[in-house]
């Protein structure tokens, strides 16, 4: 089941610009920066209370998903996260309804989580990303 819709993904060229701009225009504090070398990307969740948050991601080297995506498409929404429970479980079930995935397991996400991506061809051309968050220790969104 789906918990709730955990963040919107903003591809970026510049990491430390958008930070500025998107914390300058709603006065937002400076999130930490998080940098996922085996992934190919460099992350900063900015936390605006309740809801979902906006993770600023940007490519971390020329290999990066997220440097393909912004040569095809510029910069903008990139995903749509929602955090699930149980996401071996909600990935079996996806799968037995014929639903493709872009990875073929689970991979590692922010802060200790388990991501996998939806691909997009299954919902009207959006990339979505399904969460399980790390349940060893809460997620301090200040570190974001």
């Amino acid at each position: 089941m789906i918990k709730t819709l955990d963040h919107l993904g903003i591809a970026v060229k510049n990491l430390d610009e958008s930070i500025k701009k998107w914390c300058g225009v709603f006065g937002l504090p400076p999130p930490q920066k998080e940098k996922m070398e085996e992934r190919g990307v460099e992350v900063a969740a900015l936390n605006i209370g309740k809801g979902p948050s906006v993770e600023l991601i940007a490519p971390a080297g020329n290999d990066s998903p997220v440097e393909k995506f912004l040569r095809k498409k510029g910069e903008g929404i990139h995903h749509f996260c929602f955090q699930v429970e149980n996401l071996d479980k909600k990935i079996q079930e996806l799968k037995s309804k014929g639903i493709r995935f872009v990875q073929s397991e689970p991979v590692s996400g922010a802060s200790g989580s388990r991501i996998i991506f939806i691909h997009p061809e299954n919902l009207n051309g959006v990339l979505i990303e399904l969460k399980e968050k790390h349940t060893s220790r809460p997620v301090d969104y200040s570190l974001y």
